[in-house]
């Protein structure tokens, strides 16, 4: 197979002074693409500010002979980030939500200030990011979006809640982008990465942050921001060589007639029974299996 190459893209990957997102910028800018690298330059919790992460990124794609321009901006000031893919290469063809920081406590423990900044900086962020480039990918009518969730969100982690509703949150709206930027050429997916870095170097023991290189992760990222790829609205996982997809599954359920608390106990057993489960994977999908099993005429839909 030929080397998938991005000549002629711009892509912005935020956090990318270090870790995973380092390791994006490098990719792209290696396969052609130009590259904006937005690192603020703080700790894992978000603290201080600092020039030289996304500036030694930067230095290393140029010693390599690639394109590629420093932002320091938080993610929160999303304009500002695109802005400097626009003034420097005229276009925004890719996004990648990187960036994120850590605030680990458990739920009894944990501040509104402890929520609120990992909010501000995962789903604000991403949205402030997203929203920008978003009318240059439906004016030019091209675009790839790739929002970074964790395994936290999907299966809970213990002293994260705030993190973990954070990432769950950035599924729902990579999966709404998919559906409202299709008319556009605007394919949305999530990654869910295990990889080590600053973010997990405190979760993880030695011998497993070896074997979770950031790299190992890369390939996906950059497959789903190609052209050539046409998956949208999925949610995949990568980690150790490793790469799968997650997807929804529901029970088959009960229809129960006049339900009362009492009834619902009584099936409780059916309802829970995930042996024939179903995959759902739109609204549509919801609204047509509750119809099927109502026995109403889905040609009312």
């Amino acid at each position: 197979m030929s080397l998938l190459r991005f000549e002629g893209r711009v892509a912005l990957v935020t956090g990318a002074g270090g870790g995973i997102g380092r390791t994006y910028a490098l990719e792209f800018a290696r396969r052609g693409a130009k590259v904006i690298v937005n690192d603020l330059g703080g700790d894992r919790h978000g603290k201080s500010a600092s020039t030289s992460a996304a500036d030694k990124v930067v230095a290393e794609i140029l010693a390599a002979g690639g394109k590629a321009v420093p932002n320091y901006d938080s993610v929160e000031n999303g304009d500002k980030i695109v802005r400097t893919a626009i003034d420097n290469f005229g276009r925004i063809d890719i996004v990648i939500n990187n960036a994120g920081i850590l605030r680990d406590v458990s739920f009894g423990k944990m501040s509104e200030f402890d929520w609120d900044s990992v909010m501000k900086v995962h789903v604000k962020g991403a949205f402030s990011v997203t929203k920008a480039a978003w009318e240059h990918m439906r004016a030019q009518k091209y675009g790839r979006l790739v929002f970074t969730s964790s395994n936290s969100g999907i299966y809970g982690s213990f002293g994260q809640a705030n993190y973990a509703a954070a990432k769950m949150a950035l599924i729902g709206l990579s999966n709404t982008l998919a559906l409202e930027g299709a008319k556009y050429n605007i394919a949305s997916n999530v990654l869910v990465p295990t990889a080590g870095s600053r973010m997990t170097q405190t979760v993880m023991p030695e011998e497993l942050l070896t074997a979770m290189k950031p790299e190992f992760v890369t390939p996906l990222t950059v497959f789903l921001a190609h052209e050539s790829c046409n998956a949208t609205g999925r949610v995949f996982e990568a980690g150790a060589g490793w790469y799968g997809t997650v997807e929804q599954f529901r029970s088959r359920g009960k229809v129960i007639a006049e339900p009362t608390v009492e009834k619902l106990v009584e099936n409780w057993e059916e309802i829970c029974d995930m042996s024939g489960a179903q995959h759902i994977g739109s609204m549509r999908e919801v609204m047509e299996n509750l119809m099927d099993a109502l026995g109403v005429n889905k040609s009312k839909m």
